[in-house]
C-alpha cells in the first residue's frame, strides 16, 4: 500500500512538472466585472503578473471583424484588458519559451542545446481568443494566432447542451491531429477529441456560464537545435448568459 501510494504521488508530481511546460493554457475570464487574462490548467488560476513580459501580441476586433484599439495592463495581482472600444473579440499570444525535461524528470526553462541529456524539449506558445459579443459573420483567422479555435457560425449558443461546432486552424488552415477539450476549466483531463483533415469538432456546450474550449498541437520546431517541436495551445472562451434573477 505504501509503495503504491508513493508511486501515485510520484506520478502526480511528474504530471504537475509536465504541466508547467506544456499543459497550461491562457484564456480570458471576468474578475470583479473586468476582463482578466488567466493562466492555468483547469481550476488553477496562477500568477499572470510574473508572466506579463511573456505576452507577445494583443489585439481586439469589433463585430464586423475590424481591428479596434485595446491593450492589457497590470494591477497588483491581475492582468486586465482595456475594453473602452467595446470589442467583440479579444486575442492574445503568450510565449513560454523553451523548456526541456532533464534525465531526472524535472523541467527547466532551457533549450536542449543547454540540456544535452534532455528526454523532451520544445518551445511552448499559448494563444487565446475571447468572444465578448455576437459577430456579423463567422470569425476568421486572426493575425498572430498560429493555432486558433474558431466557431463555424457567427452566433453562439444560448443554453448549455446546445450543439456547437468549432474548427481548429494552424496558420489559418484546418489542421488534422489537433487534440481538443470541450471544457478546459472544469474537465481538463477529459479524453481529447482528435480533429480530422477538416479540423472540425462538434460537441454540446457544457456550461451555462464560462466555456473554455482548448486545442493543442505539436508543430515542427523552428529551431531544431533548441527543441524537437513547437508545443502550441489555443483556447476559445465565451460566456452564456444566465436567466433573470
Amino acid at each position: 500500500m505504501v509503495k503504491k501510494a508513493i508511486g501515485a504521488f510520484t506520478a502526480l508530481l511528474m504530471v504537475a512538472s509536465i504541466g508547467q511546460a506544456s499543459a497550461h493554457g491562457v484564456w480570458m475570464a471576468q474578475r470583479s466585472g473586468e476582463m482578466a487574462v488567466v493562466y492555468g490548467h483547469g481550476a488553477e488560476d496562477l500568477d499572470m503578473i510574473r508572466r506579463f513580459e511573456r505576452i507577445r501580441e494583443v489585439s481586439a476586433f469589433d463585430a464586423s471583424g475590424a481591428a479596434v484599439k485595446s491593450g492589457v495592463r497590470k494591477t497588483d495581482h491581475l492582468v486586465l484588458f482595456d475594453l473602452a472600444s467595446k470589442p467583440s473579440v479579444l486575442a492574445l499570444v503568450l510565449d513560454n519559451g523553451f523548456w526541456s525535461r532533464q534525465a531526472d524528470g524535472k523541467w527547466v526553462n532551457k533549450g536542449r542545446d543547454e540540456v544535452p541529456d534532455a528526454k523532451e524539449s520544445g518551445r511552448y506558445i499559448k494563444y487565446a481568443v475571447r468572444l465578448t459579443g455576437p459577430m456579423k459573420s463567422p470569425l476568421g483567422p486572426i493575425p498572430g494566432q498560429v493555432l486558433q479555435v474558431v466557431p463555424v457560425k457567427p452566433t453562439l449558443p444560448h443554453h448549455l447542451n446546445e450543439q456547437m461546432t468549432v474548427r481548429v486552424l494552424f496558420n489559418g488552415r484546418p489542421v488534422a491531429g489537433a487534440r481538443v477539450i470541450r471544457d478546459y476549466v472544469n474537465d481538463p483531463e477529459a479524453k481529447p477529441a482528435i480533429t480530422g483533415k477538416d479540423g472540425l469538432f462538434t460537441f454540446r456546450v457544457r456550461n451555462q456560464g464560462l466555456n473554455v474550449i482548448a486545442a493543442s498541437y505539436d508543430a515542427p520546431p523552428e529551431d531544431p537545435a533548441k527543441g524537437t517541436k513547437n508545443g502550441l495551445h489555443a483556447t476559445l472562451s465565451f460566456a452564456l448568459e444566465h436567466g433573470p434573477e
